[in-house]
């Protein structure tokens, strides 16, 4: 299965991402905020990033943008994660580099069924 970084500033919420993820199989890092998101996604580049969009010390949106800088993380895709879900808002993370957005809440069963979805769309099961 594949290597997910969830950055979630919210610790039940990372929890719960990281027991729905472990349990379909995955892997997953954790990171609490924007700037251990890079650190950690430079250290063990994986297959999948998973970010809130507000978080302390930087922001899903910083972090993206800083990861697609960085040469081994470019091609890393990147998912946010936010509970609201304006146009406004979904466009700034497409511009920053995600290929998708999740809005919370979210039933861990659909979450499951939406990353199984976008990993067999970039190739990786």
């Amino acid at each position: 299965m594949a290597n997910i970084l969830v950055a979630e500033d919210e610790r039940d919420i990372r929890e719960l991402i990281n027991f729905t993820l472990s349990f379909a199989g995955h892997k997953v890092m954790q990171a609490a905020n924007g700037a251990e998101a890079v650190e950690l996604a430079q250290q063990h580049v994986p297959d999948l990033i998973m970010m809130d969009v507000r978080m302390p010390k930087m922001t899903g949106y910083e972090a993206c943008r800083q990861m697609k800088l960085i040469d081994s993380l470019k091609a890393v895709p990147v998912i946010f994660l936010s509970a609201k879900g304006q146009e406004d808002e979904v466009q700034t993370g497409i511009e920053a580099g995600a290929i998708a957005y999740i809005l919370k809440p979210f039933a861990p069963d659909e979450l499951t069924r939406r990353i199984t979805e976008i990993l067999q769309q970039i190739g990786v099961s």
